[in-house]
């Protein structure tokens, strides 16, 4: 790498790269650095330079094509109630052992509320046709978790990153009108579909990011290069593909000790039933929030039914943003009969892993 290239993410070239390149290039782009480098109006030279010099230092920790894996496979927020002594442990078989288990947080909360013992937070997706109760189960064993509840997403409100271009934001900036609502319906794929979604989905390697990144992608799917992209535009049509993205390293800090963000907050509000989809729209529409969910809590956690995340790297300021969104909600005449924090601490972030063949092989290794 050359060491003369500035790669925090704090360097004005790349957080003028990284406002666009983190979550603003929506669909399969045949040329994505192109895109990034047009809406960014850095020369795509530098664009290409930049990316790969952050990605070589460790503040970009992947670049890949995203996909809406809700509509490929059946997926969930898992809580789980570990004992204390098991937890690390735990922790560590789902990230490191478990490619089903994406995002993996340990979180706490400020005061003992409902649910304050379930300590360990994964997100979860299995093939569709397969089980998310028996995946779970199987981790029960593997790991000794004690409980878990599985709470899938009935609708999606908001679904990004942009931690550069999130920093300038004042509490209570939103969109103009509420956020409409994702379904996660799954959608049936053929099987070149399959095989060009399946080349797609893994991150890009250093050679990879160049002007023409697809290549290989396309030998991998035993097919032409055009073919290759008329295939992924199908699947784009399907919508079953998110974004082109470069991922920060936002939880651990860089050589220098930068950091993108210190907390993340998961927030919950319990809402009256009936007006979830309101109410996601209303959360979704503030431009804090990275995601934001219709998710069934249960007793368990103060019946809460509408869920969001937000980064920062100053707690007071991570409540304040909170502060806004529960005003505009009581403005809006939406009563809230629960709400409360769970700040991650220790996680680590992957991308759930979607292969039927994987998940076969999975299970016959790991039964019994």
């Amino acid at each position: 790498m050359n060491s003369t290239i500035p790669v925090e993410h704090t360097d004005p070239i790349n957080a003028q790269i990284l406002a666009i390149s983190e979550d603003l290039v929506s669909g399969f782009q045949r040329q994505p650095f192109h895109v990034i480098a047009e809406k960014s109006g850095v020369p795509l030279e530098t664009v290409i330079e930049r990316i790969r010099a952050m990605v070589e230092a460790g503040i970009v920790r992947r670049v890949r094509q995203t996909l809406l894996s809700t509509k490929l496979a059946h997926g969930a927020l898992v809580a789980w109630k570990v004992p204390e002594e098991k937890l690390n442990a735990a922790f560590d078989f789902m990230a490191k052992d478990d490619p089903f288990s994406g995002h993996v947080v340990i979180r706490s909360t400020d005061t003992e509320v409902s649910g304050s013992g379930y300590r360990l937070w994964t997100t979860l997706k299995v093939p569709v046709g397969e089980s998310l109760d028996f995946h779970a189960s199987a981790l029960v064993r593997l790991t000794g978790a004690t409980e878990y509840l599985l709470m899938p997403a009935n609708g999606v409100f908001a679904l990004g990153v942009g931690h550069t271009r999130r920093k300038v934001l004042e509490p209570g900036d939103r969109a103009d009108e509420p956020a409409s609502m994702m379904t996660t319906t799954a959608v049936d794929l053929t099987t070149e579909e399959w095989e060009v979604l399946l080349a797609l989905k893994e991150e890009l390697t250093l050679d990879e990011i160049c002007e023409t990144p697809w290549d290989k992608r396309a030998e991998i799917a035993g097919v032409s290069l055009d073919r290759f992209c008329e295939v992924a535009e199908t699947l784009n049509a399907k919508k079953v593909i998110g974004r082109f993205s470069t991922f920060l390293e936002h939880v651990k800090p860089s050589a220098t000790g930068e950091r993108v963000t210190r907390f993340n907050g998961l927030f919950h509000w319990a809402v009256p039933k009936g007006r979830e989809q309101e109410a996601g729209g209303e959360v979704g529409r503030h431009f804090c929030m990275t995601h934001a969910y219709w998710r069934e809590g249960g007793p368990q956690f103060g019946n809460v039914n509408i869920m969001g995340v937000m980064h920062g790297t100053e707690k007071p300021r991570v409540l304040e943003h909170k502060a806004a969104i529960d005003k505009h909600l009581a403005e809006a005449g939406i009563p809230v009969s629960y709400t409360n924090v769970f700040w991650g601490g220790r996680s680590e972030i992957k991308p759930s892993e979607i292969s039927p063949k994987v998940y076969a092989e999975w299970h016959a290794k790991h039964e019994g």
